[in-house]
């Protein structure tokens, strides 16, 4: 059969598909199928893929019926080759089961959803004939998953509009496009980081045969200038970007205020409105304050750090996260005293031998720990740029309560997702009370049919900047498209730590029995960098440790390193483990010398042997 016919049919009238006569198809068969299966149900107003003994389609058909609503339903069970086609549906929609119901090209879902999308009014709204909408796209949020599924739905010729308002922070800081990655995460995160590196440098320097005439200090001032121009250019690049892709870009902040309509509110309060066929929420998160008088008058976040028009002075980072632990890292690196305060763990999720390691090397950099404090009161003793603040906090597990006297008070505690204000409660879109994020099936779709979501308002998806990349992509190509991708694999990363999958939740998720603990080998050792060496620097920071599956040929199945460009190191060996990478196969590498990850080549010492690892050092 060279094409597919389906007319128009009256209620309950049966649209036949003709399919190849083989259900076991070859690509470019299943290629043809998938292409004739999207013109059916972009070419038709609602389609019921169905089975003639199915109650739930039976349900499904009364409906619309009810409705009278004309249907063209595809019974699979009376097709020549309908395993074929429900296979490819499903690919196609992620749902394996019938009823799997399209109205207006939307993908409402099964018999459930379908009522329920009735229930709240949905339906009604995606049933409108012919309905003409401003945009096919409409992104809300202007950060690296919404810009990339933006451009690509452009790409793909779509009408895409973004709108994207940056709320000011507590102490009046705001950015332009890009969002949290480009403006005050990891690209001025690795820049401060590198000018701590920079300081390094220059002490090991001297054992080199360096002679510095004068007493080298830094200037803040000078290096959040630089770097604040660097970010500028790439708001600037994006914005370019966006232009030569002709999307809309409309610096206003989104609100639902019904079905397929949103309200955008600029910085002066002008308001505009417009329509859209599909939605995409990626307004990401911003950070969390710890709820007691004066956290949002006298404290800074990460959102205020990076452009922070002062030396901080003397501070107090709370908090135990990645963020945490990289700020105070690169503070104490361009020679500022730094205190870190943590109420519990650090850095929880991921392997806390690791974790631990980390934290030695920061004592190293001259970074105090308080561990098992929360802050309770703070106080300003005088105003300045920096001030000086007093805190007051409380043991976690006592009544001990201390006090210090600190210039700047940075919060990293975790980060609050930006769903509310944005009118979803409006049109039905649920959202998870306790953490704010957006339920969504395997692509992506919400609750609602034509709304999606991408980056870190979606629950359960890791918060990492390439992950809302491809996710944004991919939905894009899924959508308008006929593309099917979804994303896999993640990586953990921290600036001076990086690991592919985790041990210490392996522990925590089955009880570590020596019968676990067989089916896992761990080769570990401690390293000293050349660069090191000739410095003198400690010659046992340095950590390498890999996780090896005996169930499956000693399979690679966790990687860490703490050292220099650890993060470089994993990136090489993140596509390596997807290949199924094997501890023979890394015996058997070459290394290249003299390099950190060289050491990965000759690892021989095994966790459960107890072995030395330590190096000789100066």
């Amino acid at each position: 059969v060279r094409g597919v016919s389906v007319p128009r049919s009256p209620p309950g009238r049966r649209a036949r598909l003709s399919t190849p006569g083989t259900s076991r198809l070859s690509s470019a068969a299943r290629e043809e199928l998938r292409r004739r299966l999207l013109g059916l149900i972009e070419g038709h107003r609602v389609v019921i893929f169905s089975k003639s003994y199915c109650p739930h389609s039976a349900r499904v058909k009364e409906l619309f019926s009810s409705l009278g609503v004309d249907c063209n339903i595809l019974e699979l069970d009376q097709v020549d080759d309908g395993a074929s086609v429900q296979e490819v549906l499903s690919e196609i929609t992620n749902q394996r089961t019938v009823p799997s119901i399209f109205v207006n090209k939307v993908h409402v879902g099964g018999c459930d959803r379908t009522f329920q999308a009735h229930q709240s009014g949905v339906l009604q709204k995606l049933l409108q004939e012919d309905p003409t909408y401003d945009y096919d796209l409409i992104v809300i949020g202007g950060g690296s998953g919404g810009l990339s599924c933006a451009q690509e739905a452009a790409a793909l010729g779509r009408r895409v509009m973004v709108l994207d308002l940056v709320v000011p922070s507590p102490q009046g800081t705001s950015w332009g496009v890009a969002g949290t990655c480009v403006n005050v995460g990891c690209v001025p995160k690795k820049l401060m980081h590198q000018a701590a590196l920079l300081g390094q440098a220059l002490t090991d320097s001297r054992k080199f045969g360096w002679e510095c005439s004068q007493q080298v200090k830094h200037n803040w001032e000078t290096m959040t200038e630089a770097i604040q121009k660097h970010v500028g250019s790439l708001n600037r690049s994006y914005q370019r970007a966006l232009r030569e892709k002709a999307v809309a870009y409309v610096n206003s902040y989104g609100e639902f205020v019904e079905h397929h309509k949103i309200k955008a509110t600029n910085g002066k309060g002008q308001e505009t409105y417009y329509t859209a066929a599909k939605f995409v929420i990626a307004t990401g998160e911003r950070p969390r304050y710890l709820g007691i008088q004066g956290d949002k008058e006298y404290c800074i976040t990460s959102d205020d750090l990076f452009s922070l028009p002062y030396c901080p002075g003397a501070t107090l980072v709370v908090g135990a996260s990645s963020v945490a632990l990289e700020c105070a890292g690169f503070l104490a690196g361009l020679g500022l005293e730094v205190t870190v305060m943590v109420s519990s763990q650090l850095l929880r999720g991921f392997d806390q031998e690791m974790a631990e390691k980390v934290a030695s090397s920061m004592q190293q950099l001259g970074v105090r720990f308080l561990r098992k404090f929360v802050p309770v009161e703070l106080q300003q003793l005088e105003k300045g740029s920096p001030g000086k603040l007093k805190v007051v906090a409380k043991s976690t597990e006592g009544t001990e309560m201390i006090e210090g006297l600190y210039n700047t008070v940075l919060l990293a505690i975790g980060r609050d997702s930006c769903t509310k204000k944005i009118g979803l409660e409006k049109i039905g879109v649920k959202v998870n009370e306790k953490t704010g994020k957006i339920p969504v099936n395997d692509v992506e779709q919400s609750s609602v049919p034509y709304v999606y979501a991408v980056g870190d308002v979606v629950e359960g998806q890791t918060e990492l900047t390439p992950v809302a990349v491809q996710a944004g992509r991919l939905l894009a190509r899924r959508l308008f498209g006929g593309r099917l991708e979804k994303v896999t694999g993640t990586v953990q990363l921290v600036q001076k730590l990086s690991s592919l999958y985790k041990e210490e939740p392996v522990k925590r998720r089955s009880p570590w029995t020596p019968t676990l603990a067989s089916l896992l080998q761990v080769y570990h050792t401690l390293f000293w960098p050349l660069e090191w060496t000739v410095a003198c620097r400690d010659s046992n920071t340095c950590y390498a440790k890999i996780i090896c599956s005996k169930l499956d040929n000693d399979r690679v199945i966790g990687f860490h390193v703490l050292g220099p460009k650890a993060g470089e190191i994993t990136q090489g060996f993140a596509a390596a483990m997807k290949c199924g990478l094997t501890k023979q196969l890394l015996d058997d590498t070459i290394g290249i010398h003299p390099t950190c990850a060289q050491v990965f080549t000759t690892l021989e010492t095994t966790k459960s042997s107890g072995l030395d690892i330590t190096q000789k050092g100066c």
